[in-house]
């Protein structure tokens, strides 16, 4: 079977699927198509009619959009990385589509003004507001990302607590186990019959 190819280049939204697919660690091909006439042509158009970039195709399926390649190589590929129940999976395209609607828009801004826009022309105010407006979403992100960590460290807290036990058990049953041991032992040697210990009375009349 073919190996998957990957179109696009790294200083676009391409870079998304090129990180994806290095982190499920399939072999792949990577084909650097850019915003010029290469993406324009008619063997790439039969992979992405919208003449951008990425694109993927995996033997008869091509897909285009980033997020959609993404999701398609963790859940075909990426094993454990993928969700592994419905509610997760809902999780995980929730949290994906709400990247690219309520972040990406205004962080784009910001990145053309910053980045594509030379300095005498660019609009200070734009880039403001963009971070301002970037206050709420990064806000519920954050919230999101708190609850994740005190719940992690609610279950690291629970196993370290079930491991001492498990410890504080193992060693009380080594010590239970022991005890009796040493009792037998102890009682052996003070309860033996009598004729097993020399009698000083005896040893003394036969010596006289």
């Amino acid at each position: 079977m073919a190996k998957p190819k990957l179109f696009g280049i790294s200083g676009s939204r391409a870079l998304r699927s090129l990180w994806a697919i290095e982190e499920v660690g399939i072999d792949y091909e990577h084909v650097p198509v850019t915003y010029g006439a290469d993406s324009k042509q008619a063997s790439y158009l039969s992979v992405n009619p919208n003449g951008r970039v990425p694109a993927l195709s995996d033997g008869e399926l091509h897909l285009f959009e980033s997020m959609a390649i993404n999701l398609y190589l963790a859940k075909t590929y990426g094993g454990a990385l993928y969700p592994s129940t419905a509610a997760d999976e809902a999780q995980a395209w929730q949290w994906s589509v709400w990247g690219i609607s309520e972040l990406e828009p205004l962080q784009m801004q910001i990145v053309v003004q910053m980045f594509f826009t030379p300095e005498e022309k660019r609009n200070p105010k734009a880039v403001e507001g963009a971070r301002k407006g970037l206050q709420r979403p990064l806000k519920v992100l954050d919230a999101a990302l708190a609850g994740r960590r005190l719940a992690r460290r609610q279950r690291v807290l629970s196993r370290r607590s079930q491991s001492r036990r498990r410890h504080a058990s193992h060693e009380n049953d080594q010590v239970r186990v022991r005890r009796p041991q040493q009792c037998t032992t102890l009682g052996r040697r003070l309860l033996r019959p009598s004729r097993a210990r020399p009698r000083v009375g005896k040893t003394l009349r036969q010596a006289q």
